[in-house]
């Protein structure tokens, strides 16, 4: 046994190659994942390898990906790069709001607070309810007739 201090806990490094260092974040909603890389650059936003204005049809699914970059003022500092998989196109807008919020907050902790408070860094936990046997769905049952 050793005497001593402890070492204090140390933040997860970001992942550097070379001189290009990426902030890493994982966002989730309902089954949608996006696991999102973050660089410092100019404003790109790419998701599954398409220009975001290309991935998503609905203004507003743009919006809500645009819409933690505006709160913290960083629009034109990152690059986002995000790889969703499962869900729909609106699910995954979702998770990759909740992924870049992730990364913003490693590669700038000072955005905290901001950040929670426009409830980026929250994870909506809401998801489909499993449907249950002698019912048509989740809730609704099968249609009754009496005569």
């Amino acid at each position: 046994m050793t005497t001593g201090t402890t070492p204090p806990a140390a933040s997860a490094p970001a992942a550097t190659t070379g001189d290009k260092q990426f902030w890493w974040g994982t966002g989730r909603r309902k089954t949608a994942v996006a696991r999102v890389r973050l660089k410092k650059g100019t404003g790109r936003i790419i998701v599954n390898k398409l220009e975001y204005e290309k991935y998503f049809d609905a203004v507003q699914d743009r919006l809500l990906v645009l819409s933690p970059l505006h709160t913290a003022k960083a629009v034109n500092r990152f690059d986002v790069f995000a790889n969703c998989t499962g869900g729909g196109k609106t699910g995954q807008a979702g998770a990759i709001v909740l992924g870049v919020a992730r990364a913003m907050l490693k590669a700038d902790p000072s955005q905290e607070q901001v950040l929670r408070d426009a409830g980026f860094l929250t994870r909506d936990p809401r998801m489909k309810e499993r449907k249950k046997y002698g019912r048509r769905g989740a809730r609704r049952g099968f249609q009754f007739s009496k005569r």
